[in-house]
């Protein structure tokens, strides 16, 4: 399931190829069909993200809220100089401008929903780290009383926003915290180095479209190591280096199931 960042990464994009122009809105599928003709012909107003939500906005207050899932897959095409290939019968949305279009296949959700309705679903979202003014307090309230493990209320986004299995397992080790942590036994201090860090290291994420949260003194070039050969891209510490050796104390990353996903840290780095 895509993180944060490439939600954000997405809106940009949107923001970039449509905002402020009418676009033609249709779903080849059939699921989408009669909201996207009540918006063909309207002007893409903006687009914005919180944590994996996507929000484009339409006139009158209506918004196509987007959650990929596990399965949902975003194409932009480029139509300056030829038109837009037909549309296959398993994209749920297709908008189009005349020198651009975007495909969406396969989300769990694409609907049209009203303020009102959009703004519930913020109020059920954790800060996101991404989004400027979103108070980390209102997550550390949430962590300094829990007695659920830190690596399984960063991956809840009902507490934090955008975090996914990379961001959890690499900002843990950066900071040098044992997953399996309690929330309440998190100081402050860490929260808020944590906090600060996943800021950058997301922002990061969004302006190079992949996750790198190795530090300068660990790339490949600076430690002469083979750089990672791996499809999600991006140099990592942890995450999926099960068994291999850590960068930093040449231990053996472990790997565990934990809410549902496979946690990865390193037992010698992450003892506090």
């Amino acid at each position: 399931m895509p993180e944060g960042h490439t939600i954000h990464r997405l809106a940009a994009d949107h923001r970039e190829r449509f905002g402020g122009r009418p676009v033609r809105v249709s779903s080849p599928q059939g699921k989408f069909a009669d909201s996207a003709a009540l918006l063909d012909g309207a002007t893409l107003e903006t687009a914005e993200a919180h944590g994996k939500h996507l929000f484009l906005g339409f006139p009158r207050d209506e918004w196509i809220h987007i959650h990929l899932g596990l399965f949902g897959k975003v194409n932009f095409g480029d139509t300056a100089d030829a038109p837009a290939p037909p549309p296959t019968d398993t994209v749920r949305l297709r908008l189009a401008a005349p020198d651009a279009y975007v495909d969406l296949r396969g989300p769990t959700t694409c609907a049209l929903v009203t303020d009102a309705e959009k703004q519930a679903i913020h109020d059920r979202l954790g800060p996101d780290p991404l989004r400027t003014g979103d108070d980390p307090d209102k997550a550390w309230r949430r962590i300094s009383k829990s007695r659920t493990t830190v690596a399984a209320l960063l991956m809840d986004q009902k507490v934090i926003a955008g975090v996914g299995n990379v961001y959890r397992a690499e900002v843990l080790f950066r900071h040098g915290i044992d997953p399996y942590r309690a929330g309440r036994d998190l100081t402050r201090r860490e929260w808020d180095a944590m906090w600060t860090d996943l800021i950058g290291l997301m922002r990061e994420g969004v302006r190079l479209n992949r996750i790198d949260t190795v530090r300068p003194e660990h790339t490949p070039e600076a430690m002469g190591r083979p750089p990672r050969v791996d499809d999600h891209g991006g140099e990592v510490y942890v995450y999926r280096r099960s068994h291999q050796p850590c960068h930093i104390c040449g231990g053996e990353i472990r790997t565990a199931d934990l809410a549902a996903r496979n946690l990865f840290w390193c037992p010698g780095c992450q003892s506090s």
